[in-house]
C-alpha cells in the first residue's frame, strides 16, 4: 500500500453525473434519483453530483443528504452534530436543542414547494481545505484525510483543478487486500 498513490485508486470524473451550477434543486434531486437508480442496478456505479460551473469545471459535489439539508434552513446555524462531536457535543445533546427550533415546523409539501426552485448556485459551498488531496498523495495521507475529516470521499486535484475523486470504498478495499495479504 505504500506505494501506491491516490491517481492510483481515484475514480475519473467521467464516471460521475454532472449538473450545472445554474440547475435548480428539484433538478438536482432528479439526477441524483436516476443516479440512485442506476446505483441499485450497478452498485459500481456513483450516488453523487459534481457541479460543474459556467466553464464546466468541476466547482462542488452534492449527494441525497445535502438535498435532505436544504429543508432544514434552520439547522445551518446550529452545525453538523458530525463535526461537534470532536468537542464532546453528542446527539442526544443537540437533539432537545434541535427541538426548541421547531424544525420542521412546515409540512413536508410546503417545504419542498419553496426549495424545489431554489439554485445549485445558492446552495453549493466551497469544499473544505480537508475535502481535497493532490492525486500524488500517498494513500496513507488521504486514509489520514478521510478517518480524521469523516468524509466519504475526498475530491482529487492536479494543479489545483479536480480531475476525479477517491471514495471511501475504494481505500477499504485497498486496505482489506493489504491486510489479508498480511501474516498474522
Amino acid at each position: 500500500m505504500e506505494t501506491k498513490t491516490v491517481q492510483d485508486l481515484m475514480r475519473p470524473l467521467s464516471e460521475y453525473r454532472t449538473i450545472s451550477i445554474e440547475a435548480n434543486l428539484y433538478q438536482a434531486a432528479q439526477a441524483l434519483d436516476q443516479a440512485q437508480k442506476e446505483f441499485e442496478q450497478n452498485p459500481k456505479l456513483h450516488k453523487i453530483l459534481l457541479i460543474s460551473d459556467e466553464q464546466g469545471e468541476i466547482v462542488g459535489k452534492m449527494s441525497q443528504l445535502d438535498v435532505l439539508r436544504v429543508l432544514e434552513p434552520k439547522g445551518q446555524p446550529i452545525g453538523d452534530s458530525g463535526s461537534l462531536s470532536r468537542f464532546g457535543i453528542t446527539p442526544q445533546y443537540l437533539k432537545p436543542m434541535l427541538n426548541q427550533c421547531k424544525f420542521w415546523d412546515k409540512p413536508l409539501t410546503e417545504l419542498c414547494q419553496g426549495a424545489a426552485r431554489v439554485q445549485v448556485k445558492k446552495l453549493i459551498h466551497a469544499p473544505a481545505e480537508g475535502e481535497f488531496v493532490e492525486e500524488d498523495a500517498s494513500l496513507t495521507e488521504a486514509i489520514h484525510q478521510l478517518s480524521l475529516e469523516h468524509h466519504q470521499s475526498l475530491l482529487v486535484t492536479r494543479n489545483n483543478k479536480i480531475v476525479g475523486v477517491l471514495r471511501q470504498i475504494d481505500i477499504f478495499k485497498e486496505v482489506f487486500q493489504t491486510l489479508s495479504e498480511c501474516k498474522l
